[in-house]
């Protein structure tokens, strides 16, 4: 008698899931770049009674490829095998870090491929809305802000979060609270979806290139920081809040068309539908567009808290910005910022003999910001202050030069305004650099006088800095 050997599956990784594209995409294999999207048609990635009203009807249960190997086929079926119970199962790990869903990333794709002339015509909507975000984010967010306000109060629409068991080779992602029908990959996908798709639309690539240029490969190797890592600038150029209010009530009233009528819709007027469409672009955007996103401290690898941390106790009345001198070099990868991340925790803890690493949060030049101590927890950044604000640090020394534009603008612009609207600091902060407070070069002369012409910047007092 012989043994069944189980397939060997590759990790949930996007390297992976280029492999699979690779090897469908294949013309002396009989691919074209629509045969991966149609082919997550027919293992569900269009199961929503909107995205199949634009994308039509999965041509049944396709069998694996031959171009496929049985571990890539498994993975791609579980990848996308839609079950709104589970959406972290749809879910890979991206080189720059980002976890994002592959349904809505698919069903961007073929809407833009089709969009562009490749494949059938899309349907004209009627309604009129947008195929591209309604088979991305409309419909989704739409779904879950009327399901969220059909619930109890503590019903959310969106989010949460997760952590993976292992970056270097990603198995297991699990969310960190109960799923919406939005968690946060779900909104990466779509945003994914959405930027992708758009660019598609003006003329069909093979996918596999595209989505290696666009995510990068590895685990972060390169020397630059991948296009994904500016998705939230490029989606709100693309859909900012208005036209995402827009596009929403769109699909829902087009959802009101489609039988059987969704129970969801049943006795609203229109003035409902549109207060719910504008409750759920506003709050996608404050979360997803407006805010930076947040590397949390299980991607990056930190080490347990030692001891018992102490609670803070917001809105906070001060931030205080740092370099971190060492790595000197700005990280412009998830790999490098991650790495910087455990040394710099390694020696915290380690020679200086705090319980964890001291910055509320750091700041790479790869668009991401990475989990400290966060929002809750008293940091060790600034002597004689930390329960009175947030610790930033930027990573590279910037006593020379500064920290390219993007970087200063994540915090100027996005960190900062976001952490008010949050509620973690108050409306009237001041933003102060390290050496006006401690005896200290920190955060380096170059970024202190780029800081003193921000927004909510105190001149004084200068206690025992250093000019």
């Amino acid at each position: 008698m012989s043994l069944a050997v189980s397939p060997v599956v590759p990790p949930r990784h996007m390297d992976s899931v280029l492999d699979i594209l690779d090897a469908l995409e294949s013309p002396a294999r009989g691919g074209s770049p629509g045969t991966a999207a149609a082919l997550g048609r027919g293992l569900g990635v269009c199961s929503t009674p909107g995205c199949r009203a634009v994308l039509g009807e999965p041509l049944g249960n396709p069998g694996r490829p031959p171009a496929l190997t049985p571990g890539q086929w498994q993975l791609l079926t579980e990848l996308l095998h839609h079950d709104p119970a589970t959406p972290e199962l749809g879910a890979v790990l991206a080189p720059d870090g980002s976890t994002v869903a592959l349904g809505p990333l698919l069903a961007g794709i073929e809407a833009g491929l089709r969009s562009g002339g490749f494949g059938r015509p899309l349907p004209t909507l009627n309604p009129p809305a947008d195929p591209l975000l309604a088979v991305t984010i409309a419909e989704a967010l739409g779904t879950s802000f009327l399901l969220a306000q059909g619930g109890d109060n503590n019903a959310t629409a969106l989010g949460p979060g997760g952590c993976w068991d292992d970056v270097e080779n990603p198995q297991n992602y699990t969310l960190r609270g109960p799923p919406s029908p939005v968690p946060d990959p779900v909104a990466i996908g779509a945003m994914d979806g959405v930027v992708l798709g758009a660019q598609l639309a003006r003329g069909p690539l093979p996918v596999a290139e595209l989505l290696r240029s666009y995510y990068g490969t590895g685990n972060g190797s390169e020397a630059e920081r991948p296009p994904s890592s500016y998705r939230r600038r490029v989606f709100r150029a693309l859909a900012g809040q208005g036209r995402l209010e827009k596009e929403v009530e769109a699909v829902l009233e087009l959802l009101r068309t489609l039988s059987p009528t969704s129970e969801l819709l049943r006795g609203m007027g229109t003035e409902e539908v549109a207060a719910v469409a504008r409750r759920a672009a506003r709050e996608f955007s404050e979360r997803y567009v407006e805010c930076p996103a947040i590397v949390p401290r299980c991607l990056w690898g930190a080490r347990p808290y030692r001891g018992s941390p102490a609670l803070l106790q917001p809105p906070l009345g001060s931030v205080f910005l740092h370099h971190t001198l060492e790595p000197s070099q700005p990280c412009r990868t998830f790999s490098a910022c991650a790495h910087a991340m455990r040394n710099m925790q390694r020696f915290h803890q380690d020679t200086r003999g705090w319980d964890d690493i001291g910055y509320s949060f750091a700041v790479g030049s790869d668009g991401y910001l990475y989990e400290g101590r966060g929002w809750h927890w008293v940091g060790a950044h600034t002597k004689g202050y930390n329960t009175q604000g947030f610790g930033v640090g930027i990573i590279g020394n910037f006593t020379g030069t500064l920290p390219d534009p993007d970087t200063l603008a994540l915090v100027r612009d996005e960190l900062l305004p976001c952490a008010v609207r949050s509620g973690h600091i108050r409306q009237d902060f001041t933003l102060r650099g390290h050496r006006q407070l401690v005896h200290t070069d920190c955060p380096g002369n170059a970024l202190f006088q780029e800081i003193q012409s921000w927004p909510s910047f105190q001149g004084t007092p200068v206690a025992l800095g250093l000019r």
